[in-house]
């Protein structure tokens, strides 16, 4: 599952390339929201963008206007929303009220929103605002047609990227105990890390020795309403941002797993 740090690197990467000069961050109060501006600002910053300004924002407030005001003040053209949840969702309606990304300028970037979330608040208020996932259900035919899959199983739900990369996972699994014969851990998991995953996500992707799966990750941006085409679609892909460039290296991580 993707952490702060590739949340972060991996928005903050793709937007900076696609001309994401001058940020603004606006950031919940709690170590969730320090460590997504922190690991953001360690890659934005490299590449040459300009931090303008940052405000934190308590856990649950139900004003943002403050906050919002600064941002569109700062002249920044990243709004970086550094929260989750409830939070960001708010912030996200609040945008809207207050025009943000009117000037045809300024973007919205969030570091944690899913197909739920944008399905609960809309795509009149959420049209536009770019963020990064490892998977999305209509990314390619393989994620497509295993979609249709889950669709049918689940009651017409769509998978998150938290469906599919437990299911990956799993999966992969499976398939080591098959070809190992037993499911004795030692050799399972031995098994797991010399074998390359392949599945409706995953080509030929390899698992390191800390136990990361190296899939990369996909800058999206949601549709505003005259792009979609029906209720599921919700999202286009902008770009592909690749795992080595998001993850921890295994000589950063400090993983005790790694015994190379």
């Amino acid at each position: 599952m993707p952490d702060t740090y590739s949340l972060a690197r991996g928005i903050g990467i793709a937007t900076v390339r696609t001309s994401g000069k001058n940020w603004f961050f606006i950031t919940a109060d709690y170590a969730f929201g320090a460590a997504l501006e922190k690991d953001a600002r360690s890659v934005i910053e490299p590449l040459g963008a300009k931090v303008l300004g940052s405000v934190e924002h308590p856990l649950n407030t139900a004003d943002f206007s403050s906050f919002l005001l600064q941002a569109q003040a700062s002249g920044a053209d990243v709004v970086a929303l550094a929260d989750a949840g409830a939070d960001l969702v708010t912030a996200l309606k609040q945008a809207e009220e207050f025009h943000i990304t009117d000037d045809g300028k300024t973007r919205l970037v969030a570091f944690l929103l899913d197909v739920p979330d944008i399905k609960s608040i809309g795509l009149q208020t959420a049209g536009g605002v770019q963020f990064v996932l490892p998977f999305y259900w209509d990314q390619d035919d393989s994620t497509r047609a295993w979609s249709k899959r889950f669709e049918e199983a689940s009651g017409g739900q769509l998978p998150t990227r938290i469906h599919a990369l437990s299911y990956a996972g799993v999966l992969h699994y499976l398939k080591a105990v098959q070809a190992a014969g037993t499911d004795d851990a030692r050799v399972v998991a031995k098994l797991m890390h010399t074998t390359p995953m392949n599945d409706m996500l995953n080509k030929n992707v390899e698992i390191r020795a800390d136990g990361r799966v190296m899939t990369d990750m996909l800058l999206l941006q949601a549709k505003s309403p005259a792009e979609s085409t029906g209720p599921d679609d919700l999202m286009k892909v902008v770009s592909r941002v690749p795992a080595n460039e998001v993850f921890k290296s295994l000589e950063d991580g400090g993983c005790p797993l790694d015994r190379r």
